[in-house]
């Protein structure tokens, strides 16, 4: 499923903006290193329809990540082998790639072992009875393609259920429904961390 034309659009113009903002820093050409690791990640996002877009997203969300999670992905190169496929499993689900970026950002700060006091794992936060209810012998979620693949169809099937409504279908996600204290922590990251 392909963005909507005004998410689109302001993909596009953040990314111009922050494009602006960093070319009042002093500039150089990028390390022979870093033009290679973009190319090969622009390459491989098949996700994307057009490769100037997903040089855009991934350039302005990999700095995005180094800016407000630091320490979960330090280097480069993991945050963009991490937002291919996570672009690639929100584009399959057809959920917004921005609204898992949020969601990830709530449930587990980017990091990849993460257990909660419930028992979910991983990214996205799981839990573990699904490994038993649709997995497969030796899945593991903390395998970063299986924890976001569920995650995403997970999120998914509730923004159906609840008609696209993000409220309800994130504190069905969460486990939370009635208190929207969850819903509104992950609207708020993403309006002010991952959709500008």
């Amino acid at each position: 499923m392909k963005p909507a034309k005004p998410l689109r659009c302001v993909v596009c113009a953040a990314a111009f903006l922050f494009a602006l903002s960093a070319s009042a820093a002093p500039t150089r050409e990028p390390e022979p290193e870093l033009r290679l690791l973009m190319k090969q990640a622009i390459e491989s996002a098949t996700s994307f329809d057009d490769p100037q877009l997903a040089e855009i997203w991934l350039t302005d969300m990999a700095g995005r990540m180094a800016r407000y999670v630091p320490k979960a992905m330090p280097d480069l190169a993991t945050r963009l082998r991490f937002l291919r496929l996570l672009h690639a499993e929100a584009t399959r689900a057809g959920v917004s790639p921005e609204l898992v970026l949020a969601t990830i950002d709530v449930e587990s700060r980017f990091e990849r072992f993460a257990v909660s006091s419930v028992g979910a794992l991983g990214y996205m936060q799981i839990m573990p009875f699904w490994i038993e209810e649709i997995g497969q012998k030796g899945d593991n979620l903390f395998h970063t393609p299986t924890n976001l693949r569920m995650g995403c169809t997970i999120l998914k099937f509730y923004l159906d259920k609840e008609k696209g409504s993000y409220v309800k279908a994130l504190a069905r996600y969460n486990g939370s429904i009635g208190k929207p204290d969850y819903p509104y922590l992950v609207l708020d990251r993403l309006t002010r961390r991952w959709s500008r």
